[in-house]
């Protein structure tokens, strides 16, 4: 699904009511409706907690007093506070008038804010994503009387104070919610880390949105669901044989590390690669015959570390670098791999860190590469720090864009760069997955899936990343979160593949 901006978020409303002929009340119900239909299904277990509504003057505080009638009229007694202000918007005044009268709204008193018992439930209508400018007055103090009550805090749309696609300026004041709950489609702030003490636990429900419109509206930015990726995964054909779907090689492991090699092994093979090939140093030759007599084991002449290129001919793409090492012979083969290869390539660990540390070698990224370094990794390959997790995105862009590669920043929400500069942002996995040995799980995946001439570059990373997270997802319902390793995400990979695959319609 698309992630718009604040300002595409307004038009999307505006093409809504145009195209369904409603009024900007009719739409704002809407989002009143499903926010109660989620929020009832909570407040049924505990009918008598304390529930208190903030409402601004704008058309956030108009969905407060909208979600406040319809509670009223389950049963609810809220209470109702107003925030200050010179103007309000029309919806604001409409809705107010709409309460009945029975339903007090009490304006807010700087000097006396009303006191928030620990049990109570506290929904932030204060401001939406229509804020332009950090908070101050009387909306930063109750802003951080919210925070410090100790209340369960629910925003509506999103934190009162936190900007939907920038930075905030430093010690701004943003409400501290513990759920988030948006409408129709996500935004970029729920995405990165900066913004999780913020945001919470956030879910986005449907208040249908012009679709058309969106689907007309160009965005830069992309989150990718199950539905997303429906039918870019083909079903196996019945005569399909083993060349179908490729025969990969993966050069990976040195003294201490053939472990990695093995689990992008495993991964790799569960994620349908027809033949794959490992090049380890001789130390791993025995180890990767026993824990993957899947895998053909090519034999490096060194003990310790890959010192030798194979012969490339035979391979539909090339992996490399888990746990590969730095040494200055594994680097010269890095150097002949990107200058021979003719195939896809997918680079992760030691190999990203030798390009970090020898900023030569980007120039010889061949166009579609596909790059999966963490932040730190990241970090080094562009040779800076970024200012806050939105520099880091604008540098990822400049990344991709820069060497015509597609570069995946790992993490919660792994973000995908494109070579056109398109952001993709996975909606699966789980914090059970920073383990060691996940990301080269992942390189096993992404390998078996660019090797598979069916997919596009696009479409294999997009699948590959998606299909990983799930996999954890997967397997922590069995081993919970924290007893989550990464040979349990292999295990899993099949299946969240399985998902995935298109299947044949019925006449």
């Amino acid at each position: 699904m698309k992630i718009l901006t604040a300002a595409q978020t307004s038009q999307a409303d505006q093409a809504t009511m145009q195209a369904q002929g409603i009024r900007s009340d009719e739409l704002m119900e809407r989002a009143a409706a499903a926010f109660c239909e989620w929020l009832l299904a909570r407040l049924a277990a505990d009918p008598a907690r304390p529930l208190h509504i903030f409402c601004g003057p704008g058309n956030n505080g108009g969905d407060g007093l909208a979600i406040a009638r319809r509670l009223y009229q389950e049963g609810f007694r809220a209470r109702v506070w107003l925030l200050p202000a010179s103007k309000y918007s029309a919806d604001f005044q409409l809705n107010r008038q709409r309460l009945p009268p029975e339903l007090v709204c009490q304006a807010l008193n700087p000097k006396r804010l009303p006191t928030l018992a620990p049990n109570a439930l506290v929904l932030d209508a204060l401001f939406g994503t229509g804020l332009s400018r950090p908070l101050s007055g009387t909306a930063a103090d109750v802003v951080q009387h919210l925070n410090s009550s100790g209340a369960c805090v629910v925003a509506v749309d999103i934190p009162s104070g936190l900007f939907a696609n920038s930075p905030q300026p430093p010690d701004s004041a943003v409400t501290r919610a513990r759920y988030t709950v948006s409408f129709e489609l996500p935004k970029l702030a729920f995405l990165l880390p900066q913004n999780a003490g913020w945001v919470g636990e956030w879910l986005v429900l449907p208040i249908g949105l012009d679709p058309t419109f969106i689907h007309n509206l160009p965005v830069d930015n992309f989150f990718v669901d199950a539905d997303f990726l429906a039918g870019r995964l083909p079903a196996r054909s019945k005569f399909s044989h083993k060349g179908t779907f490729g025969h990969a090689l993966l050069l990976a492991g040195s003294r201490g590390k053939i472990g990695a090699a093995v689990l992008a092994s495993k991964a790799c093979l569960r994620a349908g690669v027809g033949l794959l090939t490992v090049g380890v140093p001789a130390v791993g030759y025995g180890i990767v015959q026993t824990a993957v007599p899947e895998a053909m084991a090519l034999t490096d002449p060194a003990t310790d570390f890959v010192t030798e290129l194979p012969d490339l001919k035979p391979y539909a793409a090339v992996g490399i670098g888990p746990g590969l090492g730095q040494e200055d012979a594994t680097r010269e083969v890095l150097r002949q791999l990107l200058r021979k290869a003719t195939v896809p390539l997918v680079l992760d660990a030691d190999a990203l860190n030798l390009l970090g540390t020898n900023p030569d070698l980007l120039g010889l990224l061949p166009p579609d590469s596909l790059l999966t370094p963490h932040p730190k990794e990241f970090e080094r390959l562009v040779g800076q720090p970024a200012r806050d997790d939105y520099h880091r995105l604008e540098q990822l862009r400049a990344f991709a864009q820069q060497y015509r590669c597609y570069c995946v920043l790992k993490g919660a929400y792994t973000a995908l760069a494109t070579p056109d500069g398109t952001l993709y942002f996975n909606s699966t996995g789980n914090p059970g997955m920073a383990t060691g040995g996940s990301g080269d799980v992942l390189t096993g995946v992404l390998l078996a899936l660019r090797a598979d001439k069916r997919l596009s570059p696009l479409d294999a990373a997009l699948l590959g990343l998606y299909a990983h997270g799930r996999a954890g997802d997967l397997a922590a319902r069995e081993t919970g979160q924290a007893g989550l390793v990464a040979g349990d995400l292999a295990d899993f990979i099949g299946r969240a593949l399985q998902e995935l695959t298109a299947s044949t319609p019925l006449l």
